[in-house]
């Protein structure tokens, strides 16, 4: 009877999903909403009985998709159902939710390694390629509208322009950077589909508490030298600092901005706040940089303590 359950709950969520996918692919407008939800059918089923139940939940909903959209959507099938899986049974062995987010983020950066690859060798159609050809596009609109306007596009566009060049050594960090950000976001949405279903699973603590260790700020000081005093294009610590240093300012920022929450609380202010905060900073970019100073400073210093003591 459970079996003839788990075999009837399958099938459903397999349909599901298929069905999901296949809309991502004919409703391209709902596609950057839909692609949030792909992996929840495979979360919630492994969650209730078991990654076993849930491979063959992948197999099947891999061959439902293939027959209704071919490689494309048993790509994401093969991409979300793994991934869902891996989360969904760290929730089932009740591990804390960094573990969770841990598991879940080498999930999606393993399956974005292995995409890009498949890109590469099925298809000779580079990923980081065709982002540097859409960034030029763009540039290229940008620099006629300046042209236009009476300015010199230049000086304004150079930067760009630089990154863009650069764009191609910074791939690893690239595809880290989106592993661990659509890993975390799938982990929030499961997490609120979970606790409307009664299943309790592990909740990240909260964002004000949320700190890396002090040898990230050493990590970080090491990789500025290396790249404000200039390393040969193309070498091995090249890419290395070109790809760390970035993920350190991601680091450094999310530090900071948990010292801003973290004040808004000690104060008492009202919740409210942050999220104004959060608004703001969409708006007003420059505030990250602040973020990341504030950062550097309670890592070196363990300003949050002092907040805490002084209030």
């Amino acid at each position: 009877m459970k079996n003839t359950k788990v075999m009837t709950e399958g099938a459903i969520f397999a349909a599901i999903f298929a069905i999901l996918a296949f809309a991502t692919v004919v409703l391209p407008i709902l596609a950057s909403v839909l692609i949030w939800i792909l992996p929840l059918p495979f979360i919630v089923y492994t969650v209730r009985n078991g990654w076993k139940p849930g491979l063959m939940l992948w197999v099947v909903a891999s061959f439902v998709s293939f027959i209704i959209g071919g490689f494309v959507l048993l790509t994401s099938a093969i991409m979300f159902g793994s991934s869902g899986i891996v989360v969904g049974e760290l929730y089932r062995r009740k591990k804390s939710a960094f573990t969770v987010l841990l598991g879940g983020s080498l999930a999606y950066i393993a399956n974005l390694i292995l995409s890009f690859i498949v890109s590469i060798v099925v298809f000779d159609l580079n990923p980081i390629k065709v982002i540097q050809e859409l960034m030029l596009e763009s540039v290229q609109t940008a620099e006629a509208m300046l042209v236009a306007i009476g300015q010199d596009p230049r000086t304004q566009l150079e930067p760009l322009l630089d990154f863009i060049e650069r764009i191609i050594f910074l791939a690893p960090s690239l595809i880290i950077t989106t592993g661990v950000f659509y890993a975390l976001f799938i982990q929030l949405i499961a997490y609120a589909v979970l606790k409307r279903l009664r299943i309790k699973v592990a909740h990240f603590k909260p964002f004000r508490e949320w700190g890396f260790p002090k040898s990230f700020l050493w990590y970080y000081l090491i990789a500025s030298i290396f790249i404000l005093v200039g390393l040969e294009e193309g070498t091995a610590l090249y890419l290395v600092m070109w790809n760390l240093f970035p993920l350190l300012e991601i680091a450094m920022t999310i530090q900071g901005l948990a010292v801003v929450f973290f004040y808004i609380h000690a104060k008492g202010f009202h919740k409210s706040i942050s999220v104004i905060v959060i608004i703001v900073t969409f708006f007003l970019p420059f505030l990250l940089y602040i973020y990341r100073i504030l950062g550097i400073i309670d890592l070196g210093f363990e300003l949050r303590k002092r907040i805490k003591n002084s209030s």
